[in-house]
C-alpha cells in the first residue's frame, strides 16, 4: 500500500520553527513572522462564546466555573510585521469538504480541537439563515471524540495519545513505554485528510503520576531514562513513521504547533498577560532543551514539516490559564490548559493564516 496524501500538520509543545521550514503568510516580497507580535484588546472578541457551544468540557469553561474577570477574553493576537486574515470559518469548512481533520495528542490537543470546533460551530451559526442551529454530530469517548459538520461533511477528531509511541502491558513487567514502536493506535490515524501531532507534556511525569513502569528501546529494558533522550528516541520514532506512511505532496509545507510549559510561579489571580509583546530575546530567554529536540527531528524528516512556533505567544498568557476554575471536582491549580474561549483560538487562527498560505492547501 501506498503513502496517503494528506496535509500534514505536527502539534508537538514546546516547539520553535526551524528557519528552512517555517511556514508563513506573504508580506509584499517579505516573508512575514506570525508569532513574533503582541497582544491588544479588540472590542470584536471573543470570536464565540463558550456558553453556545455545546463541545466545551467543564475543565476548560472557566467562566461557568465561576472566573469573574473577561478581559483575557477580549484579547487579540497582532504580528508585528503583517496582518492575519480575518478568520472564516466557513470558508475553511469549504476548503476542507469531505474531509477528516485528526488531532492526535494530549489534553493540550483536546484544547486545541475544542477551539477549533468551537470557531467553525460560531461560524457556522452566524452564516445561518434565519437563526438556525448549525447542523452538527458530537461524539466524545475515549480515546476518539469527534464533532462533524453535516452541511459540509467534514469531521474534526481527536484521538487521546499521550507519546504517539506505544504503552504496552508486558508480563513480569508491567507497562512498558516502547520508544521504537507505533503499531498501535497509530493504524486508526491513516484515514485522515489533515493530521495535527502533539506530545510533550506527559514525558516530564514522575512519581505517581508516570503512566509506565519501564521504558523499551530496542532490545534493551530499562527501569528510568533521561527524558530528553526518551522524547528524542520517541518523537524520532514518529518521524520515521510519518517519513514511511504520510504524502504531504499536496501541501508547501506541514506544520508544528508549540504550546508552553505551564506556567513558573503558578498563575493564581492572574488577570493580564505577563507582558503584552513578544521580544528579540525570546520574551525570556533562549531555546529550551524540547524546543531543541523537537528542531532537530523536524529538521531530519524527508517530509515537509514545519513548525507552527506559538511557544513565545503563548508564554505572555499567564493570565488565560484556568487557574482554580477547572471546574467541580477538580482539585489545586491548572496552570497547563487554557480557558476556552481563549489563547488556543489564535493558535487556530495562525494555523488558518498558515494553512492559506500554502499553495496547494488541502
Amino acid at each position: 500500500m501506498g503513502k496517503r496524501s494528506v496535509a500534514l500538520l505536527l502539534l508537538a509543545v514546546v516547539v520553535v520553527a526551524a528557519d528552512a521550514a517555517a511556514a508563513a503568510a506573504k508580506n509584499g516580497s517579505e516573508r512575514c513572522d506570525l508569532f513574533e507580535g503582541r497582544w491588544a484588546a479588540d472590542e470584536s472578541y471573543p470570536l464565540y462564546s463558550a456558553s453556545r457551544c455545546p463541545f466545551v468540557p467543564d475543565v476548560f469553561n472557566c467562566r461557568r466555573n465561576g472566573r469573574p474577570d473577561v478581559a483575557y477574553l477580549n484579547l487579540r493576537w497582532f504580528p508585528s510585521s503583517c496582518r492575519l486574515p480575518r478568520f472564516d470559518g466557513v470558508e475553511l469548512l469549504r476548503m476542507w469538504r469531505g474531509k477528516t481533520v485528526l488531532f492526535v495528542g494530549d489534553s493540550l490537543s483536546m484544547n486545541q480541537w475544542v477551539s477549533l470546533s468551537c470557531m467553525l460551530h460560531a461560524a457556522v451559526a452566524a452564516n445561518a439563515t434565519g437563526g438556525a442551529t448549525p447542523r452538527v454530530s458530537f461524539t466524545s469517548g475515549e480515546p476518539v471524540s469527534s464533532v462533524r459538520f453535516l452541511d459540509y461533511d467534514v469531521s474534526v477528531v481527536l484521538y487521546y495519545s499521550r507519546f504517539l509511541v506505544d504503552v504496552s502491558d508486558e508480563p513480569g513487567l508491567g507497562r512498558v513505554l516502547r520508544l521504537d514502536s507505533m503499531g498501535g493506535d497509530a493504524s486508526a490515524w491513516l484515514g485522515a485528510d489533515v493530521l495535527v501531532f502533539n506530545t510533550w507534556h506527559w514525558w516530564t511525569y514522575r512519581g505517581a503520576s508516570q503512566v509506565w513502569d519501564y521504558v523499551q528501546d530496542g532490545n534493551n529494558t530499562y527501569r528510568d531514562m533521561e527524558r530528553l533522550d526518551a522524547f528524542s528516541k520517541g518523537l524520532s520514532t514518529w518521524a520515521r513513521w510519518v517519513d514511511a506512511n504520510i504524502d504531504a505532496s499536496r501541501t508547501q509545507d506541514g506544520e508544528v504547533a508549540a504550546p508552553p510549559s505551564p506556567a513558573d510561579g503558578g498563575c493564581y489571580d492572574q488577570t493580564r498577560p505577563l507582558q503584552e509583546a513578544t521580544s528579540s530575546d525570546g520574551g525570556g530567554g533562549g531555546l529550551l532543551p524540547e524546543q531543541v529536540v523537537v528542531r532537530g527531528v523536524v529538521g531530519s524528516m524527508a517530509t515537509a514539516v514545519s513548525l507552527l512556533d506559538i511557544t513565545r505567544m503563548s508564554q505572555l498568557r499567564i493570565d488565560a490559564h484556568p487557574s482554580v476554575y477547572g471546574g467541580p471536582g477538580r482539585d489545586g491549580m491548572d496552570c497547563t490548559h487554557w480557558c476556552i474561549a481563549g489563547l488556543p483560538d489564535a493558535w487556530n487562527h495562525i494555523m488558518y493564516a498558515m494553512l492559506l498560505a500554502t499553495p496547494h492547501r488541502t
